[in-house]
């Protein structure tokens, strides 16, 4: 329905299905997957431990969902962009979704890209953001080790940039 609304992106795609794959390639709409809420649930406290079965099954199944359906949508060729669900994913910790969408079906350049170029172009701000060029924000980030060997490096920040200036050595 919000696709064919003409909304920009979808958020989540939890239970996306193969129509909704379709749709997205189709009319060149972005998938923001946010699936790195499932690392944090496996951080969560411990009585989710005694929550009720029909609690647990639910849940297994939207992870599973959101998962297959982002690997479907990589493997079509959906336009991906990463988003964090800051309500959930605590500020600071937006690199765990790259590295979820690296291991969930994407290749850790395509995963860097989507936090990167593509969620600049989703946001219409790829003239100022999403890449290194001149005229741009010089919004940069340093890690120690290469993010397309190890993609974990990116939550290791080391040194950061932000407008132009260093704001973390």
């Amino acid at each position: 329905t919000a696709i064919r609304a003409g909304v920009d992106s979808v958020e989540h795609g939890t239970l996306v299905d193969d129509e909704g794959v379709r749709m997205l390639k189709e009319k060149g709409v972005f998938l923001v997957p946010t699936g790195a809420i499932w690392l944090m649930e496996d951080e969560e406290e411990p009585e989710k431990e005694d929550a009720p079965a029909w609690r647990k099954e639910r849940e297994a199944g939207f992870r599973r969902g959101s998962e297959e359906g982002f690997r479907k949508a990589v493997n079509a060729g959906v336009r991906i962009a990463m988003g964090s669900d800051q309500s959930v994913l605590p500020h600071g910790q937006s690199a765990k979704e790259i590295v979820w969408m690296a291991t969930h079906g994407m290749t850790p350049l395509e995963a860097i890209r989507a936090a990167t170029v593509n969620a600049a172009e989703l946001l219409g701000w790829s003239d100022r953001v999403g890449s290194i060029a001149p005229g741009k924000f010089a919004d940069i980030i340093a890690v120690r080790g290469n993010p397309l060997t190890d993609v974990t490096t990116l939550e290791r920040v080391a040194w950061v940039m932000k407008g132009g200036l260093v704001t973390k050595e």
